[in-house]
């Protein structure tokens, strides 16, 4: 797999592949290179395609710095170059080691050299040892060994002596603590050889290890070293070969959560210093970040860490994101990645996107295909002799909502059937909703009640379009369901409308859905999550020690409910007749794991698909993660912080210290939880917040009037509470619970 650059939608292994633009950055032309006076007899590589001339007798090899991957030319005669971008010093072929045979350094010669040099109050001969072992890849590559070869599961290194090395060291004085940055800057800037083998890059893992990177420190030289060595040693990690990565990926899923959180911190720290730097006085930063090979190595790095949390689920998905990023041209950014022009692109690396920075991205895109076929419309007006609207418009029946949504957007799409690309332009409309017979224009509230009152029909178990898992609380296609697979297609429909029209939508389907839609593989885990019983039940089979052909007495079929009726369906030809034993339950457990999740579904599947895909189609949907499509459709299921949705709150006549506002927050803050989500929902449509926080829910309260015995009203299209100033804390926290109870199962204002 290639680590070197990603995007979300893909086929392949942990969501790496089909949108990867090539992000190698060639070195920048000019006349440096064998021009330059020559350092230390090493000779500089000419960055660019077109050096200065050479003579004719030198032949001349193309390659690439082995540290920020900028193609060189160099005589093919030298066993070594200076890149001229960097300044790293490449070895072509292991440097010959002069020095006398070293020991080491192991924690406990460590804790011995510090306690001598305490007694005679002289640390040179430590410093001395550092600074060698430090500066030498012979020597600090087998440093704290652990015994063990090195392998996927192993990187070969006792970490935790490396940690506590450390430690002692920062207590030293500081000539002994410059010493050793000095000599890891040094090593890092040669090497003095490629690094091809898994054995090769131990010395990178120890030098990750090192907590001084991760501290901010007052003074500008001690800084400079810093990001010099983060910015060489990201540079090494993200150039080598994708073998390497692999056994990186699979040694960092081994990092505790508190160590892998830190190298996530010092990955997006690092950008968002270059980013900073960038910035200066202009609120936007300057597109030069496309072509600085440290900011592209530092993504690199960062994209290991993701594939490393892929496999682990160590962290949150927003533990990956850089705000820092949100301050660039997203917009230019996204259309350099669609380009595939070459530069580095924060696209390449969605992760490093927050939520916000991407709807931005999708809604530019949604907005940018609309426009697209602007100009087409006016010659579909010529020879269709149609009128197209800037608007998607349904007139609904209450009494008929599911065939009259279907049927509305059907005819909506029907002029346009035979051009499948103006399907999703069409659908990408703004949204309208009319009731039939019922007064009022929508101003997004009769919208939300649309998509609340057929979300709640469609996904009723007794509708039969999904069954419901009583331990997990989710849903899922339902293999015998009656109802055409049209109706699979509206529902793929009215999620991608959602998305689109900034609605939150109270469907429980699980993850593995949004996986599936991906295109991403689904398995044994992800039944977990949805049928946690049944998922616990195959587990107990592949570790059962007994005979499990007698124990489990089960057949190679597959089973399901289709209206009280037990369904069989053989998982392989003859599977009837084939017993689950000790040495085939594996492969049974994956059969019916795929059957639950693909084979059962697979036209259900299929129509909502191809449904969620005539909205969402294009690029921009690919930067998300599964889960991210999660949080859009669904909202935030996380704790309501009354204090921050009280700091965004705007208030209509009435002053934020009055009597009454102080009220409604006090009472708000005593409500136990499952109240205070039916006070969300009263007021919002939703009891969950808003993918990006609550820092973006519109949230009003406006006065409508002195003390009255009336209710509170909820207009939900404002997300707006309109209270009378009563005389008595009492008085409103009775009007306001009641206005909430009562209000439930009568749809939305």
């Amino acid at each position: 797999m290639d680590y070197k650059g990603f995007s979300s939608s893909s086929t392949s292994f942990n969501g790496f592949g089909n949108r990867t633009p090539n992000f190698n950055l060639a070195g920048p032309s000019g006349s440096a290179g064998l021009n330059r006076p020559v350092q230390n007899n090493i000779p500089n590589g000419v960055s660019g395609g077109y050096p200065p001339p050479a003579p004719q007798s030198m032949n001349m090899r193309m390659g690439k710095c082995t540290c920020c991957d900028s193609t060189l030319r160099f005589p093919i005669t030298v066993s070594c170059f200076r890149c001229t971008v960097c300044q790293t010093i490449n070895d072509l072929k292991p440097s010959i080691q002069r020095s006398e045979p070293t020991t080491p350094l192991t924690l406990d010669r460590i804790r011995t050299m510090i306690d001598t040099c305490k007694v005679h109050r002289n640390y040179e001969l430590l410093e001395q040892v550092i600074q060698k072992a430090f500066s030498n890849w012979y020597i600090l590559n087998e440093s704290f060994g652990n015994g063990r070869p090195v392998a996927l599961d192993d990187c070969g290194i006792a970490l935790d002596d490396v940690r506590e090395a450390y430690k002692l060291i920062c207590e030293l004085p500081d000539s002994v603590i410059r010493s050793m940055m000095k000599s890891t800057e040094n090593i890092l800037k040669r090497p003095g050889r490629m690094l091809k083998r898994k054995e090769d890059i131990k010395f990178l893992m120890i030098i990750l290890e090192n907590p001084l990177l991760g501290q901010h420190n007052n003074f500008p030289q001690e800084l400079y070293h810093h990001h010099d060595i983060i910015k060489r040693t990201f540079g090494l990690l993200s150039n080598l070969s994708n073998e390497l990565h692999h056994y990186l990926v699979n040694w960092f899923t081994r990092l505790s959560v508190n160590i892998f959180r830190k190298r996530i911190e010092l990955v997006n720290s690092f950008i968002t210093f270059l980013l900073n730097k960038q910035r200066n006085t202009s609120p936007r930063i300057s597109p030069d970040y496309e072509s600085d090979w440290r900011i592209s190595s530092a993504a690199r790095v960062m994209a290991l860490l993701f594939a490393a949390n892929k496999q682990s689920s160590k962290v949150q998905l927003s533990d990956f994101y850089n705000t820092f990023v949100d301050y660039i041209d997203l917009l230019t950014d996204y259309n350099t990645w669609e380009q595939r022009s070459g530069k580095f692109a924060f696209c390449q690396y969605p992760f490093l996107i927050s939520m916000g920075g991407k709807i931005k991205i999708m809604d530019y895109d949604a907005k940018r295909q609309k426009d697209m076929k602007a100009q087409e419309a006016l010659y579909t007006i010529f020879f269709y002799k149609r009128i197209t609207t800037p608007t998607l418009n349904l007139k609904i029946r209450r009494d008929y909502l599911i065939e009259d949504s279907l049927k509305q957007i059907e005819n909506s799409l029907k002029h346009i059937e035979d051009y499948n690309s103006e399907i999703g332009m069409e659908l990408k409309k703004s949204l309208r909703i009319e009731f039939v017979g019922e007064d009022g224009v929508d101003a997004g509230g009769l919208r939300k009640e649309w998509f609340l009152l057929l979300v709640r029909h469609l996904f009723d178990p007794k509708f039969g379009m999904f069954t419901w898992d009583e331990d997990s609380k989710l849903c899922w296609f339902n293999p015998a369901s009656l109802e055409t697979s049209d109706q699979y297609y509206l529902v793929g429909i009215v999620i991608g409308l959602a998305i689109y029209n900034s609605t939150i939508l109270d469907v429980h389907l699980p993850t593995a859905c949004y996986k599936k839609l991906f295109g991403l593989y689904v398995g044994l885990e992800d039944l977990k999550v949805f049928q946690p019983s049944f998922a616990k039940g195959l587990d107990q089979l592949l570790k059962f020690e007994g005979d499990v052909e007698s124990t489990f007495c089960r057949d190679f079929v597959g089973e399901y409910e289709a209206f009280g009726e037990l369904k069989r369906v053989p998982l392989i030809q003859n599977g009837e007749n084939i017993p689950v034993t000790k040495y085939n339950r594996r492969d049974y457990v994956e059969r019916y794991v795929n059957f639950v999740l693909n084979d059962s579904i697979t036209e259900q599947f299929e129509s909502f698909k191809r449904g969620f895909y005539h909205v969402c189609g294009g690029n921009a949907l690919s930067l998300f993660q599964p889960e991210e499509i999660e949080l859009l459709v669904r909202g935030s299921a996380e704790p309501l912080e009354i204090d921050e949705l009280q700091a965004v709150t705007v208030y209509e006549r009435f002053r934020e210290d009055e009597e009454t506002i102080k009220n409604f927050w006090s009472i708000f803050r005593e409500m136990d939880p499952i109240m205070q989500r039916k006070l969300l929902t009263f007021v919002t449509g939703t009891d969950r917040i808003p993918a990006t926080g609550l820092a973006n829910l519109a949230f009003k309260i406006s006065c409508i009037g002195e003390d009255s015995e009336r209710f509170p009203i909820a207009h939900t299209c404002f997300n707006q509470l309109c209270l009378y100033r009563y005389r008595s804390r009492k008085k409103l926290e009775e009007k306001l619970k009641r206005s909430i109870m009562e209000s439930e199962g009568f749809g939305l204002k």
